[in-house]
């Protein structure tokens, strides 16, 4: 009989990633949060680890002026598991661990998948300046409690989702959006035409909005047009904004 493979014992931080020429203090963190599954204690995926990394280089390349550092969770497990809401608790986990390493640095803690799902749950930690959530999972049944969304007062919030997604529905992604824009004006949303869970078709575009999204947000750089745009429009036009093709070679990254 297979042996279940046992959780890592605690969370942990993957290696700092910053540029060249970046300043020696570290002003900023952004923690990317990986995709994982509903319910598992299995070892997290390195693949899902790994499909972070680009991301994580060029956020860090993006606010190497500002002193950004970009940190890849590693998650105890895989699996959310109900109440237990494992990776959120290792994304809080995290969080306090920047602030013990770094001391009072903003944070933005951006997730995919399931690993959106965190990042929204965790977002009330009092360091947490920024949410990024790119195609968050969230529960569809029919009974499920209700994502709370009233701790994200405060923090600057985007969410990010194909339209083509057959892993986790855009729909509930814009239903919490749109409880949450009640409580704090300062959430917005994006929607890929076309693109899938994995947001690849436009990887460039949605890297380019993620990286103005979260210099914006930690070190108060001012937002291209359709970020600023999206935050001031009320819904549901600044829950279901187009993100367009081209926006990366806008900013010129």
């Amino acid at each position: 009989m297979a042996q279940r493979a046992l959780p890592l014992p605690t969370a942990r931080l993957g290696r700092a990633v910053r540029t060249a020429g970046a300043p020696t203090a570290v002003s900023g963190v952004v923690l990317l949060l990986p995709d994982g599954e509903p319910y598992s204690h299995r070892r997290p995926s390195p693949l899902s680890y790994a499909r972070q990394i680009p991301l994580a280089r060029t956020l860090a390349r993006a606010g190497r002026d500002d002193g950004l550092t970009a940190h890849v969770v590693r998650y105890r497990c895989r699996g959310w598991n109900t109440t237990d809401a494992q990776l959120a608790a290792d994304a809080e986990w995290a969080v306090d661990e920047v602030v013990r390493r770094y001391g009072d640095v903003p944070v933005c803690l951006a997730g995919h998948g399931m690993g959106g799902r965190a990042a929204l749950r965790a977002g009330g930690h009092p360091a947490v300046g920024a949410v990024l959530a790119l195609a968050p999972w969230l529960p569809a049944a029919p009974d499920a409690e209700p994502e709370p969304v009233k701790h994200l007062v405060g923090r600057q919030v985007l969410l990010v989702h194909g339209t083509n997604d057959a892993r986790a529905d855009p729909e509930l992604s814009f239903r919490l959006a749109e409880r949450a824009k009640k409580s704090n004006r300062d959430t917005c949303r994006f929607e890929v035409h076309s693109d899938g869970h994995s947001l690849r078709q436009h990887h460039t575009e949605v890297a380019a909005l993620a990286a103005d999204f979260i210099r914006g947000s930690l070190f108060a750089h001012t937002y291209a047009r359709p970020v600023a745009d999206a935050l001031a429009a009320p819904p549901p036009l600044g829950l279901r904004m187009p993100l367009a093709v081209g926006f990366g070679k806008s900013l010129g990254r």
